[in-house]
């Protein structure tokens, strides 16, 4: 559709009431930027709404309509509308003015889904999940090492919305570092989609370099000395974040691989050429799981291996000091028979000759065991 028809569009939906519903959705909540906490009130869904034109941000307008509006006019910039966790009615006149698959709409609102990239139209939707290491003193079993979030984009031609599920992976830095590199955000809509695709997979190999330093510290007790005294409680809670670290990055391979090769009308060759650093840098935190995985795999079975060599040495010298206490007990319970006709039974060493044979006996098995490692 031509920008003349868009903004027909944008106008008849004014005349039916719709525009005036997106108006007052803008207006009855402020526009917060989240990426200041302590500026972050919970329940505002609106965190910005900025027009560029020619890579400059330009000046705060009255609403979201009359930025759209601006925009299509004048038929260049673009508008980057971004949303933090909005209900379906604060999402509905949105859909509307941008004209969203609801399908997306509903992907958008509900979250929870995977990384992904569709097209619906001249409008694309991806969707990233975004992770934080989840600092900590020492791992335990119950320890949170991946925290997950996600960001959803709609990239159009002259808008981009994204929708943010999550109190991490703030945008406000990346917009503030986009709009400080004018000739990169000149670009349009693309170039921000292309920007939140390389701070997620960034976010992927600072994880992945904190994830490591725990696998590191696991293996360092395991191996010790004591090491099959080893939590493996610990192990598995890193197995099981590892398992949320890889739902995240490896379902995006597809969705980043198609941004960077296939023709697509909203992302130009130009910026497919950033898009494949992208995917570079995701192989590599995908590589890096797939070898953590392993490791840890391979650091349980050392682990259950020092305890089954444990337990063997355990039932060794306890089967060593049950054959060393069987000798007294044998001679005794011949002895405890109570018969009358017994040897040296009525001699006067007799008694002394037995507690001699049974001290050499147990002190003979008891050097034998020793020297052999039994004891």
């Amino acid at each position: 559709m031509s920008m003349a028809g868009n903004l027909r569009k944008v106008t008849h939906l004014g005349k039916v009431g719709n525009l005036r519903k997106v108006a007052r959705l803008t207006r009855r909540r402020p526009r917060v930027d989240l990426s200041h906490p302590a500026r972050s009130p919970l329940g505002s869904s609106v965190v910005n709404c900025v027009t560029y034109r020619e890579g400059v941000r330009e000046p705060a307008g009255s609403d979201l309509v009359d930025a759209v509006e601006r925009v299509r006019k004048h038929g260049d910039g673009f508008v980057w509308l971004g949303l933090h966790e909005p209900t379906d009615q604060e999402f509905a006149g949105i859909a509307e003015l941008f004209d969203l698959h609801p399908l997306a709409v509903e992907d958008a609102v509900e979250a929870h889904q995977r990384p992904k990239l569709e097209r619906y139209g001249e409008t694309l939707f991806a969707v990233f999940k975004t992770v934080c290491y989840v600092e900590h003193e020492e791992l335990t079993a119950t320890s949170e090492v991946v925290n997950t979030g996600e960001i959803m984009v709609f990239t159009g031609e002259d808008f981009v919305i994204t929708v943010r599920h999550g109190m991490h992976g703030s945008l406000g830095p990346l917009r503030e570092e986009l709009e400080s590199d004018r000739e990169q955000l000149s670009k349009g809509p693309a170039a921000v989609l292309h920007a939140i695709a390389d701070h997620v997979v960034d976010d992927y190999l600072h994880v992945t370099d904190a994830v490591q330093a725990d696998i590191d510290q696991v293996e360092m007790d395991v191996f010790a000395e004591n090491g099959a005294r080893a939590d493996p409680g610990r192990i598995y809670q890193l197995k099981r974040e590892l398992l949320e670290l890889k739902r995240a990055v490896v379902p995006l391979g597809r969705p980043v691989e198609e941004l960077a090769t296939r023709p697509i009308r909203v992302v130009g060759p130009e910026i497919q050429t950033y898009f494949r650093d992208v995917f570079d840098h995701l192989m590599r935190a995908k590589e890096q799981i797939a070898a953590f995985d392993e490791l840890l795999n391979s650091i349980l079975q050392a682990h259950l291996a020092q305890v089954t060599v444990a337990q063997n040495e355990d039932m060794r010298k306890i089967t060593a000091w049950a054959a060393v206490i069987a000798v007294p007990t044998m001679v005794c319970g011949v002895y405890g028979m109570n018969f009358d006709h017994m040897p040296e039974l009525h001699w006067t060493f007799g008694y002394p000759l037995v507690l001699a044979v049974i001290s050499i006996a147990c002190l003979a098995l008891y050097r034998g065991f020793r020297r052999n490692g039994w004891l």
